[in-house]
């Protein structure tokens, strides 16, 4: 069996101890195609969160628009909008990963402010992927 250059850098890297880091020139549209939609249970960072390293190395920032997503890339631009209400929408960042309890997205505060769910919780949600953050 023949390893491609990157597959022998993924295995160094899990040898290693350290996360995957997809090349620089692969292109990021493609694991986060433009339009797609999900849906699910959207709920946002607790109390306690606040100047931890997220996944993608940034500190959180419960006042920025930002969200985990157990799948798309960092910085993929992700429109978030209650389907249990109508005009109530954000676009956020993701920065993170998580949740990884079967919910779709894991909110900022501010960001679960704006859809107006801080004081539920949680809130059933449709995701569309709208960009890449630059």
């Amino acid at each position: 069996m023949t390893m491609t250059r990157y597959g022998k850098v993924a295995l160094a890297a899990m040898v290693a101890g350290l996360a995957w880091v997809q090349p620089a020139h692969a292109d990021r549209s493609s694991a986060a195609e433009l339009g797609r939609e999900y849906f699910g249970i959207a709920s946002w960072y607790g109390p306690g969160f606040s100047g931890q390293r997220t996944a993608n190395g940034e500190r959180f920032n419960p006042k920025a628009l930002t969200a985990a997503h157990p799948t798309l890339p960092f910085g993929t631009l992700v429109e978030v909008s209650r389907t249990d209400r109508k005009k109530k929408a954000v676009v956020v960042c993701i920065t993170d990963r998580g949740p990884f309890t079967g919910r779709a997205i894991d909110l900022s505060r501010a960001a679960a402010r704006r859809l107006h769910m801080t004081y539920l919780g949680t809130a059933p949600v449709r995701l569309q992927v709208i960009g890449m953050a630059e």
